[in-house]
């Protein structure tokens, strides 16, 4: 059978692995930045063990094709770690080699995978007393060289299930109970077995750059830097980023919700009822006492950034109700009113426009305009016309007083560059707002707070701006990139990291966005995208109470109602 990889005509024999196949080609070299890690047929990503012609298929009379590979019509496509879809089969790698070693080490641990960390993935560890990093990193060093063939099986989910309860598991054995295929993949190495709902590398060695670094009750498992893969990233420290995120945890832990199982069970139970009134009643606290830290400092602009589908509109409106409470006058205004015109901003190296780049930005008008604000002078207001792609002036005057206080929303909100020079410090407060998911899958499988962004922007994206999900997926990764480069190392600069993430909204946003996912064909090109977010949601209980959500809550930013949106 004639195979099209990435453009190298290649007749495949029975039984043969793409992984088998590649290396004949030369093209596996023992460098992380080159070497394929997996493949991509029809929208699909497969695992490099994948088998396109078996032997059992060629003895059959009808000499049949393998779906996925009739569907791509023989065109595999290679993905290495410098393509997204390659960076989470090496994360799932790297997740089955950590946990392995521990097994190994410590047969009666409890670890569970946290949060990002920077490039690095912090993981706690309970029931241990005689932990040791250095013993860790010694056994992972042993695995990866032990070159392990990572092969998937599929055994039955009730089997499955009984694995996990047999292990002491009940957090997979629980998540099990909800899955509704009878079958469930796992991968296997002595008495060990788990699955983490991806593709993974074909062996150990693939883990070639990485490191583990001691932290408070575990350890960061540092990955390969994004713009030089063959080198570890470097560890840079985030207290405050850190601290609102184990604070989700242990609030999480208080409301009996630490995994979706656990949601399940409020929902079913009609106690979902009570965690969105939790929850929503925790927001609103914070969101007074940030106005509280405020109005002590004396500051007079708020400076409001987060990453995409943080939830940063509706923050900036909570907030400024907040500060009406306390006698002030607050004024909303967007950084992208500041952007340049489009033909003024110049393309780069590949003649691509990067709107996310600072440069975009009239910086010196913004730093010129809160200077006079500053100094009681009336300013005349931009407005960017986003059809025309210009800047317009409308008579929109400001000039501010003893109680108005400015909220500038925007992607560079915590960028120095936007500040005068010499300003002092007590006039800006500067507030991060990002959705720091506290809920995992069970606890080797963690939900990224990207994951949760992006069910809300698609679902917002479709509601309100008419953007197919095609559209936004494929627009996701550029987003990311200038989050990494824009948004992400100014964070600890912040005076407060709000946490805008909800225990409840899994349960939530399924039934707006699971329909979109669903008419997703396989020969789509997000295909492999829309999987892995089907994946996690098929696990979610469905939850049908929207009445008890209120109208100023940032999950009505992108499933509709907020009342911050009416005219």
């Amino acid at each position: 059978m004639k195979l099209i990889i990435d453009k190298i005509e290649y007749v495949a024999k029975p039984d043969q692995s793409l992984y088998d196949i590649v290396k004949e080609l030369g093209l596996i070299k023992g460098k992380l930045s080159t070497d394929p890690i997996a493949a991509k047929m029809a929208g699909r990503v497969f695992t490099l063990n994948y088998v396109p012609l078996r032997e059992k298929d060629v003895a059959t009379e009808r000499k049949s094709v393998r779906k996925a590979v009739a569907a791509a019509n023989g065109v595999v496509s290679l993905l290495t770690i410098n393509d997204a879809a390659g960076r989470d089969t090496y994360m799932r790698t790297a997740q089955f080699i950590i946990f392995l070693a521990i097994e190994r080490l410590w047969p009666h641990a409890q670890a569970k995978m946290c949060c990002t960390i920077g490039s690095g993935v912090y993981v706690k560890v309970h029931n241990v007393e005689d932990f040791d990093v250095l013993k860790l990193k010694a056994e992972i060093k042993k695995i990866v060289e032990e070159d392990i063939v990572l092969h998937r099986s599929t055994i039955s989910t009730a089997e499955a299930i009984a694995y996990y309860k047999s292990q002491g598991q009940d957090d997979k054995s629980r998540l099990l109970e909800y899955r509704s295929k009878e079958t469930f993949n796992i991968y296997r190495e002595g008495d060990f077995a788990d699955y983490y709902y991806g593709e993974m590398a074909p062996r150990t060695s693939y883990l070639r750059t990485w490191d583990v670094m001691p932290s408070r009750d575990g350890f960061i498992f540092m990955l390969p830097d994004v713009n030089n893969p063959d080198q570890v990233a470097r560890y840079t420290e985030t207290p405050n980023f850190f601290n609102v995120y184990t604070e989700g945890i242990a609030w999480g832990e208080l409301m009996e919700c630490e995994t979706v199982a656990d949601l399940n069970e409020l929902v079913e139970s009609g106690r979902i009822r009570e965690l969105i009134r939790v929850n929503e009643a925790l927001h609103e606290k914070r969101f007074s006492e940030v106005a509280n830290m405020i109005c002590e400092r004396g500051a007079k602009a708020v400076m409001l950034a987060g990453p995409s589908s943080s939830g940063k509109t509706t923050s900036a409106n909570r907030l400024a109700t907040q500060l009406r409470v306390h006698g002030k006058k607050p004024i909303l205004m967007s950084l992208d009113d500041y952007y340049l015109d489009r033909d003024l901003i110049v393309p780069d190296e590949n003649g691509k426009v990067d709107l996310e780049h600072i440069n975009t930005i009239d910086t010196e008008l913004f730093s010129k305009h809160l200077n006079a604000l500053f100094a009681g002078e009336e300013v005349e207001l931009p407005s960017f016309n986003f059809k025309l792609g210009k800047r317009e002036w409308n008579g929109h005057k400001l000039r501010l007083d003893e109680k108005t206080v400015i909220i500038v929303e925007g992607l560079h909100g915590l960028n120095p560059t936007l500040l005068p020079k010499d300003m002092s410090p007590n006039l800006i407060f500067r507030l991060y707002v990002s959705p720091l998911l506290a809920l995992n899958l069970d606890d080797h499988n963690r939900i990224p707070s990207s994951y949760l962004r992006l069910l809300r922007r698609t679902v917002r994206d479709y509601e309100t701006r008419g953007a197919s999900v095609q559209r936004t997926l494929d627009m996701w990764e550029s987003v990311r990139k200038g989050e990494e480069r824009w948004i992400f190392p100014f964070q600890e600069n912040a005076d407060v990291i709000f946490n805008s993430a909800t225990l409840y909204e899994l349960a939530i946003i399924k039934k707006h966005i699971y329909p979109l996912l669903k008419e997703i064909e396989p020969w789509d090109e997000c295909y492999s995208q829309v999987r892995a977010m089907v994946k996690v949601l098929n696990y979610v209980r469905e939850a049908d109470v929207d009445d008890e959500i209120p109208p100023t809550s940032l999950v009505r930013e992108f499933i509709g109602g907020n009342s911050f949106y009416r005219k």
